[in-house]
């Protein structure tokens, strides 16, 4: 299960985060800093990524696209980096159900 932040979330959660989500990324360690989401859409896809973001526009995109790649809608508005961390860490065994479920095209956690 590698996920790929998106850029409205910190780079610094990827550190953080590394022994539960190994393999996992962001835009920026990637080199797409300034992608656009087709760009991004099509990275994650092509490298087994599940994007996670603030924005609803992968989630939109996902409606319409289906999957690969996944996407988890992170809604918890303005919160600190250690706050999404944190809800990283609690919702840990939904996200890797999610990216497991051959069904599911985008996850809700917030």
């Amino acid at each position: 299960m590698k996920l790929l932040f998106d850029q409205n979330l910190s780079y610094q959660i990827v550190e953080n985060l590394v022994v539960l989500y190994p393999g996992s990324s962001h835009v920026r360690m990637a080199g797409f800093d300034e992608a656009d989401d087709e760009t991004i859409w099509n990275f994650a896809r092509d490298n087994d990524y599940a994007i996670i973001s603030k924005d609803a526009d992968f989630h939109q995109r996902s409606f319409v696209r289906g999957f690969p790649p996944k996407v988890i809608w992170v809604r918890c508005g303005n919160s600190s980096t250690s706050q999404i961390e944190k809800l990283l860490k609690e919702n840990y065994t939904a996200i890797q159900n999610f990216c497991d479920d051959p069904v599911y095209s985008f996850l809700i956690i917030g």
